[in-house]
């Protein structure tokens, strides 16, 4: 496993050791006291999600906040998607920025994504199976969001704004200057 830091402390790019043969490939996608060494990092993941989405499917971006804030591990089983993370942490150097990450079935990429921050991803591919870990079970009434298409944020989602597929509850979220920061 390779650990590729951004720009953005604490959110990380893992890629994994992929082993090739005549047979197809073989690579361990999550090994803990691996991880935990190599990110230094004592997250632990006690729920996987995974969904299914069609081309310019959009989600996000979304976190939870207070005692129920989540750090994610995410990948792409099938499919291509653009993943972004958003810095909310205030006393961030980069608060407010994002980065933009590119994870596909065939690249094996992951990207961990600690708590204090928002996420989402577009579907590049026709489709694509999305996997993720949280460290911290799901609570609706923590839920929050930012628009995906906030000004200030200046995402470029790689499509055509006519291409996306955005959920009636992501479409209203806040902007980033009227979120609720974790």
């Amino acid at each position: 496993m390779k650990v590729l830091e951004t720009k953005l402390t604490g959110c990380l790019i893992i890629e994994p050791k992929i082993f090739y043969d005549k047979r197809g490939y073989f690579f361990e996608s999550f090994n803990s006291k691996q991880f935990q060494e190599m990110t230094k990092s004592n997250t632990t993941f006690v729920q996987d999600n995974e969904s299914y989405s069609t081309k310019g499917v959009l989600r996000g971006l979304h976190y939870q906040t207070g005692v129920h804030a989540q750090a994610k591990l995410v990948r792409v089983v099938k499919g291509k998607v653009l993943d972004v993370a958003v810095d909310l942490r205030q006393n961030s150097k980069t608060f407010g920025e994002h980065v933009s990450v590119e994870i596909s079935e065939e690249n094996k990429k992951q990207l961990f994504v600690p708590r204090g921050f928002a996420h989402g991803f577009i579907v590049l591919s026709e489709t694509a199976i999305f996997s993720y870990k949280c460290d911290n079970y799901y609570n609706k009434a923590s839920e929050q969001g930012v628009i995906f298409n906030d000004i200030d944020l200046k995402i470029d989602w790689q499509l055509p704004k006519e291409e996306f597929l955005v959920s009636e509850k992501d479409s209203i979220l806040p902007t980033f200057k009227n979120a609720v920061l974790p």
